[in-house]
């Protein structure tokens, strides 16, 4: 029996690359005006090279985009001349400024409606991400029952350790889940690896990549509930000892 839906969020809920776009031009503008130093030595395009600088430093924060976007301003903000502390402070005033764009968000056609099918059909709903966009934040935090992210379990999906946690935490089975995101490694070979049930989000009509494919796909947001209920027929027959 089906119990609970889970979701990525990232391009399964809303496209990523024009928000962090957006979140970027408004941390450098902050950046601009109080942090003269930093953008004296930095554009606007030099960030990739500043998280590439943060990775080759700390490659031990690699599955946290937010330890790393911190650690990007930090490196750069030292750079610039700033000392240690204040360097610091600045980076986690920055980073505020940064994940308030960051979470203004646009949902994709039919997001919340389905959302909202799948809650009023008593199912319970999560988000499990790698990036660090809050449900609550985005406005859906009516929708969620809890969310779990790779900063705070430790380790990004496809590893299995976020859905372990996730079905440990809710007194779950993999049976009983269904894992519904958009990329084919991260989350379908991740979710089917811990025994969960799959949709791929497919709203580009991709060709499927190698591997095993997942249970169902959708090209719509709004064939989602079907999908679930086509699963659920099927959920019956299969267990985990």
């Amino acid at each position: 029996m089906i119990k609970c839906i889970t979701f990525d969020l990232d391009d399964t809920l809303w496209a990523v690359d024009p928000v962090i776009v957006e979140a970027n031009k408004t941390l450098y503008s902050w950046l601009s005006e109080n942090a003269e130093l930093f953008v004296k030595c930095y554009q606007l395009r030099d960030f990739e090279h500043l998280k590439s600088r943060a990775l080759e430093h700390f490659p031990e924060i690699g599955h946290s985009v937010t330890l790393i976007r911190l650690k990007q301003l930090e490196i750069g903000l030292l750079d610039a001349g700033y000392p240690q502390a204040q360097a610091e402070a600045l980076a986690h005033q920055a980073f505020e400024v940064f994940i308030e764009a960051r979470n203004q968000v646009e949902l994709f056609e039919h997001a919340r409606t389905m959302l909202e099918q799948l809650k009023q059909a008593g199912y319970l709903i999560g988000a499990l991400s790698n990036g660090n966009a809050d449900v609550n934040r985005v406005g859906l935090g009516d929708l969620f029952d809890f969310a779990l992210n790779a900063d705070g379990v430790g380790k990004e999906k496809p590893h299995p350790l976020m859905f372990e946690r996730m079905l440990h935490q809710n007194h779950l089975r993999p049976e009983q889940v269904i894992h519904i995101g958009d990329n084919p490694h991260h989350d379908i070979a991740g979710a089917k690896n811990a025994g969960l049930w799959t949709i791929w989000v497919n709203l580009t009509q991709l060709e499927w990549p190698e591997g095993d494919p997942a249970d169902q796909s959708v090209t719509c947001l709004s064939d989602i509930p079907d999908k679930v209920a086509e699963i659920a027929v099927f959920s019956d027959h299969r267990a985990t000892l």
